[in-house]
C-alpha cells in the first residue's frame, strides 16, 4: 500500500526522534531511581548505582578490528578494564581471549545504535564517522567521545560533518589536523583535542610483514581497490577499465570497498557476471586485507585510504585516477578551497591513470612495477603521514587513561 511508504530520509529522522525521546525517558528514570534509593536508604544509597563503564570501544563493523586489536592488546597488558561493543556478530573480537577486555555483540543496524545512544560511560573510542549527524547520537551518559581514523589519508574524505560532534580526534600524522581546524573555523565549532598518535593497524601490518614471506607471482598481480560512490573507479570506468585489465593477461584481483557491498550491490553483481568466465579476473572480499596486499605487485585505485596501507607498509607503487575525477559534493572536502593532501602526494607514490592509457595498460603496469624512482617518494610520504611507528597502541591507551583521570578530577572539583 503506497500511502504507508516512508522514504529512507524520513525514516532516519523518525528513528532519531524516537531514540531521542527514549533516551530522555531512560535518563529521567535513572535519575528518579537514584533519588528514590537515596530517600529509602536514609541517604546511604551508593553514589555510583548503575554500571558506568570507564572505557568503551564502539565498532560498527568487524573490518575495523585491525584498528582496535592493538589497543585491546595494550589495555589487556596494562590490566585496564575496557568494553568492546561491536555490531558484527562474527567480529574476531568476540573470540579473543582477554581477562580485562570484555567484548559484546550489541546488534546490527538500529538495534546496536540504540544501545549506544543510551550508553553510560566515561570515554568512548570509535572509528565511526557521523556521530550526532544521523542515528548515532551523543549519549547524555557519556562524558567524552574520541575518534580514531581508519586511514592515514585525508579525514575530509569522510562524509560531510563526520567529526563535528566528537570531543577529540587521534591523528596518524600532524598534517590531518590542519583540515580539522579549518572546518571548525568555517562552521563555528569549538576546537577539539587533536593528538598525533600514529596508526595502530599499520603498525600491526608492519609487524606481520616482518615475519611473512613475499609470495612469488608467475605473472604480475594487479589489485584493483576502488573507493565507493560516484567518484569511485568502478562507477566511473566500469567495464572499459576491466576489459583492458582482463586483456593484459595479468592476474587481476578486484577488491571493492566494503560499503559497495550494500550501496553498489547492483553494479558489483553486474560486473561479477560479466567476468565470470575470465580466468585471470577474481574478486576478493576478505575481512583482513593483509594477504592480498602482500601478494599484489601494484595497486590501481582512486582516493581510497588503502593507498597508504599498500605504499607505506608494503613499499609498493600505485596507479591512481586523476584528481579531476573526484566529486567532493558529499564529503567534508567540499568545504575547503585547497586540493586534497592525498592528491598532492600521489605523484610520489605512483603514476597517474587516464582513460587514454587503457589500450596500453599492460605496459603502464610493468613500467610502474619496475620504476626505481618511487622509493624515495614513498619514504617521504610515510614520514609525513605515519607518526610514531610501532608506538601507536601505547600512545592511544596513554591518552585514554590520562583523559579519563582528568574527567574524574573535573567532576570532583
Amino acid at each position: 500500500m503506497t500511502f504507508l511508504y516512508i522514504d529512507p530520509g524520513t525514516g532516519s529522522m523518525l528513528f532519531s526522534l524516537f531514540i531521542g525521546g527514549a533516551a530522555a525517558l531512560v535518563f529521567a528514570a535513572r535519575a528518579l531511581s537514584v533519588k528514590l534509593k537515596f530517600v529509602f536508604t536514609g541517604g546511604r544509597g551508593r553514589k555510583n548505582d548503575g554500571e558506568r563503564l570507564p572505557f568503551v570501544i564502539y565498532s560498527d563493523h568487524k573490518r575495523y578490528w585491525n584498528v582496535f586489536k592493538p589497543i585491546c592488546d595494550e589495555a589487556e597488558r596494562r590490566g585496564l578494564e575496557l568494553v568492546y561493543y561491536t555490531q558484527s556478530a562474527d567480529d574476531p573480537a568476540l573470540s579473543a581471549r582477554y581477562t580485562h577486555v570484555r567484548s559484546e555483540f550489541i546488534g546490527e543496524g538500529n538495534r546496536g545504535v540504540a544501545r549506544m545512544n543510551l550508553l553510560t560511560a566515561d570515554l568512548v573510542l570509535s572509528t565511526t564517522p557521523g556521530l550526532g549527524v544521523l542515528q548515532w547520537k551523543r549519549s547524555r551518559g557519556v562524558s567524552f567521545y574520541v575518534h580514531i581514523p581508519h586511514l592515514a589519508g585525508d579525514l575530509t574524505t569522510y562524509r560531510m560533518f563526520a567529526l563535528d560532534h566528537y570531543d577529540a580526534v587521534l591523528l596518524t600524522g600532524d598534517y590531518q589536523g590542519k583540515d580539522v581546524r579549518e572546518l571548525e573555523k568555517l562552521r563555528g565549532l569549538p576546537e577539539k583535542e587533536l593528538i598525533t598518535v600514529g596508526c595502530t593497524y599499520m603498525d600491526g601490518m608492519k609487524a606481520r610483514l616482518s615475519s611473512s614471506p613475499r609470495p612469488h607471482n608467475e605473472r604480475p598481480c594487479v589489485l584493483l581497490a576502488p573507493s565507493w560512490g560516484r567518484s569511485g573507479l568502478l562507477t566511473v570506468y566500469g567495464r572499459r577499465l576491466l576489459d583492458a585489465l582482463a586483456a593484459s593477461g595479468f592476474d587481476i584481483v578486484i577488491r571493492p570497498h566494503p560499503q559497495s557491498l550494500t550501496a553498489e550491490k547492483e553494479l558489483l553483481d553486474s560486473l561479477a557476471a560479466a567476468y565470470r568466465d575470465c580466468t585471470n579476473v577474481s574478486w576478493n572480499y576478505d575481512n583482513d586485507n593483509f594477504d592480498i596486499l602482500n601478494r599484489a605487485d601494484v595497486m590501481i585505485t582512486d582516493f581510497s585510504g588503502v593507498i597508504f596501507d599498500f605504499s607505506l607498509v608494503f613499499g609498493k607503487p600505485v596507479i591512481y585516477s586523476q584528481s579531476g575525477m573526484f566529486n567532493s559534493d558529499p564529503y567534508d572536502a567540499w568545504w575547503l578551497d585547497h586540493e586534497l593532501w592525498t592528491f598532492t602526494v600521489l605523484p610520489k607514490l605512483g603514476v597517474a591513470l587516464d582513460e587514454k592509457d587503457f589500450p596500453r595498460i599492460g605496459k603502464l603496469i610493468r613500467n610502474t612495477i619496475e620504476s626505481p624512482v618511487l622509493k624515495d617518494g614513498i619514504d617521504g610520504v610515510r614520514e609525513e603521514s605515519w607518526a610514531h611507528v610501532g608506538e601507536s597502541a601505547a600512545r592511544v591507551v596513554d591518552y585514554m587513561q590520562k583523559k579519563r583521570n582528568g574527567l574524574r578530577l573535573q567532576k570532583r572539583a
